[in-house]
C-alpha cells in the first residue's frame, strides 16, 4: 500500500480516485472493475492511478477503510453522559453507525462478500469488528463500575450484541430490495438499541439469565 499523500492536492487526488472507483465498483460490479476503467472515471492517467494505489485489492482496501474508520467515529455520542444517561447514549451511538452503514451499504455489501474469499479483507473486518467491542467494554468498565462484570461472559455478550447490529444493519440496508417493507433509521436505532440496553443493564450486565434467576 503506497504511503498517504501529505498534500492537499494529493490529498484531493486520493479522495478523487476513491469518488470515482466507487462509481466503477456500483456500476460494474467489484469483480469486474479495472484499475484502468477507474483511471478513466477520474480523468486521470494509469500512472496517476498507480502512484496512489498498488492495485485494486489497495484501492478498495482504502476505501473500506475510510469508512470504517467514519463509522468508528460517528458511533460515539460524544454530548450524552454515558454514565448517567447509558439508554441515550447507546441511541446516540447506534444511531450513528446504522447512518453511516445506509449510507455507505453498496460498499459494506461488496466487502461482506469479498471477505469470504480474500483474508485481507476479512481481516479488515474482523479488526474494525474489535475495536467497537473493546471501546464499549472499556466505557463500562470506566463509567459503570458499580456493575459487577464477569469479563469472559460480557465479553461473549458484546461480541452477540454487535453482531445484532452489523447484520441488522446489514439485512435491512444492504439487502434493503429483498424486504418486505423498509424500515428507518429512528425504528431500526430503536430495536437495537433496547436489545443493547437490556442486555447489559436490565438486571446486572454480564450475569447470565440462569445466574439471575437462582440469585
Amino acid at each position: 500500500m503506497a504511503d498517504a499523500p501529505i498534500t492537499p492536492k494529493g490529498k484531493q487526488t486520493r479522495k478523487k480516485l476513491i469518488a470515482a472507483a466507487r462509481r466503477v465498483m456500483a456500476r460494474e460490479g467489484y469483480s469486474q472493475m479495472r484499475m484502468a476503467d477507474v483511471a478513466v472515471e477520474a480523468g486521470l492517467s494509469l500512472g496517476a492511478l498507480y502512484r496512489y494505489f498498488a492495485n485494486k485489492e489497495d484501492l478498495f482496501a482504502t476505501l473500506v477503510g475510510d469508512i470504517h474508520q467514519d463509522l468508528y467515529s460517528q458511533s460515539v455520542a460524544r454530548d450524552v453522559d454515558f454514565a448517567r444517561e447509558p439508554y441515550r447514549a447507546l441511541y446516540v451511538s447506534n444511531k450513528g453507525y446504522l447512518t453511516h452503514y445506509s449510507e455507505n451499504r453498496d460498499v459494506l455489501k461488496v466487502l461482506m462478500e469479498v471477505m469470504t474469499v480474500d483474508a485481507q479483507f476479512l481481516d479488515i473486518w474482523w479488526n474494525m469488528r474489535q475495536r467497537h467491542i473493546l471501546r464499549f467494554l472499556s466505557a463500562m468498565r470506566r463509567y459503570h463500575r458499580s456493575i459487577h462484570l464477569d469479563e469472559k461472559l460480557a465479553q461473549r455478550q458484546c461480541e452477540a450484541v454487535v453482531s445484532m447490529v452489523e447484520m441488522s444493519a446489514y439485512a435491512w440496508f444492504a439487502q434493503d430490495r429483498l424486504n418486505a417493507e423498509t424500515i428507518s433509521i429512528d425504528d431500526a436505532t430503536r430495536v437495537v438499541t433496547d436489545i443493547w440496553y437490556n442486555t447489559f443493564f436490565k438486571g446486572e450486565a454480564g450475569i447470565s439469565a440462569s445466574q439471575q434467576e437462582a440469585s
